[in-house]
């Protein structure tokens, strides 16, 4: 019976290595086709296929997180795409990864979905989709007020805004340098988002 115990265990164990193995190279190389993809198809497709990761591991936020990035890569870059639709995608995805796990890096997604939500009609739109941004990057910082991601977001948020409502390069350079500084301390672990230290030194280089 001990024997027949023992030999179940290995089999559940090689089988839980296995797939284990099998996420993390699925992983790997849709985080490569996300990080060098160029057009709104190869985004929709990366996305497509983050999200049926996800489905079929049931417990790992992060192919849900990754999803929702695409999406909000083909709200920022493409204006002729359904802003609306793509941030309301963004949401669902997150939404899916914070039913597995809260944290400030989905308050990321959700921030920049706001965001391309807003940016269908900025003078209209503040008002809701304006502070829901706000709103998600506090949450975050409650989370992690360590996360590089939330002041680049934050500063780029900044940047954009008139200088009568607090905005500009002034107010904006602060939070660039803080995410600077963290991105550099930053050592995140096999498939956590990496990306944001570029996007924030190409920001401190209008600042100056």
């Amino acid at each position: 019976m001990k024997k027949i115990i023992l030999a179940l265990t290995l089999l559940v164990t090689i089988g839980a290595h296995a797939q284990s193995t099998k996420y993390v190279a699925a992983m790997q190389h849709n985080i490569e086709l996300l990080d060098s993809a160029k057009t709104t198809e190869q985004l929709a497709t990366v996305s497509q296929a983050f999200e049926r990761i996800g489905d079929a591991e049931k417990t790992q936020w992060l192919p849900y997180y990754y999803a929702a990035l695409a999406q909000t890569r083909i709200g920022f870059s493409d204006p002729k795409s359904d802003r609306d639709a793509i941030g309301q995608k963004a949401n669902d995805l997150a939404a899916k990864g914070e039913a597995i796990q809260k944290n400030a890096e989905l308050c990321t997604i959700r921030n920049m979905a706001a965001t391309i939500q807003m940016l269908v009609n900025p003078m209209e739109r503040f008002k809701t989709f304006g502070i829901k941004a706000y709103t998600y990057l506090q949450e975050g910082y409650k989370l992690d007020p360590n996360n590089p991601r939330l002041y680049f977001l934050d500063g780029a948020s900044t940047f954009g805004k008139p200088e009568y409502i607090g905005g500009g390069k002034e107010k904006a350079k602060p939070l660039f340098v803080k995410a600077e500084q963290l991105f550099k301390a930053e050592k995140p672990a096999d498939l956590y988002p990496h990306w944001g230290l570029a996007e924030t030194e190409r920001y401190l280089a209008k600042c100056n």
